[in-house]
């Protein structure tokens, strides 16, 4: 990734979570490409978040405007995180497993979508534009360095 400025950055990770959405729910119930998949979205949510919170959510802390959105965004992250965990203990053959992945995904898009057309529109008025770019270079250092080490656990 090679992004001008956070948002570039984050909607290049965006997409790539929209995607491997869609490949989760769309995967064969009794294949071993249903766990591969789903652990790639756990590792892309998880670098993705740490890097989010610590490159654009704590700077907006600071701002009193930012401040309310910020702790809704970090709330999902959280919701996100236990539905996550919630299908890692699911049966993979299971019916529940599908809707357990289908609550996951929707509240992904619903985060991403609220984030892309809310969340980024607020930040935008607090960040100058040098502080974007700088942003968007240390998430993506940041989210590198995340997945690499989730990779490897």
């Amino acid at each position: 990734m090679a992004a001008a400025n956070i948002y570039d950055a984050l909607r290049e990770s965006h997409e790539v979570q929209r995607s491997l959405c869609r490949k989760l729910l769309r995967a064969a119930p009794h294949s071993e490409r249903r766990l591969e998949i789903y652990r790639e979205l756990k590792i892309e949510l998880a670098a993705h978040a740490a890097a989010e919170e610590r490159f654009l959510y704590a700077p907006m802390l600071m701002d009193d405007m930012g401040l309310d959105p910020s702790r809704h965004a970090l709330a999902e992250h959280h919701e996100i995180d236990e539905y996550v965990e919630d299908l890692g203990k699911a049966e993979t053959r299971g019916g529940s497993w599908l809707s357990k992945a289908k609550k996951l995904a929707d509240e992904v898009r619903h985060h991403l979508r609220e984030e892309e057309k809310k969340f980024f529109q607020i930040s935008g008025k607090i960040l100058s534009e040098r502080e974007k770019v700088r942003l968007g270079r240390e998430y993506l250092q940041d989210y590198a360095r995340m997945k690499e080490m989730l990779a490897n656990q």
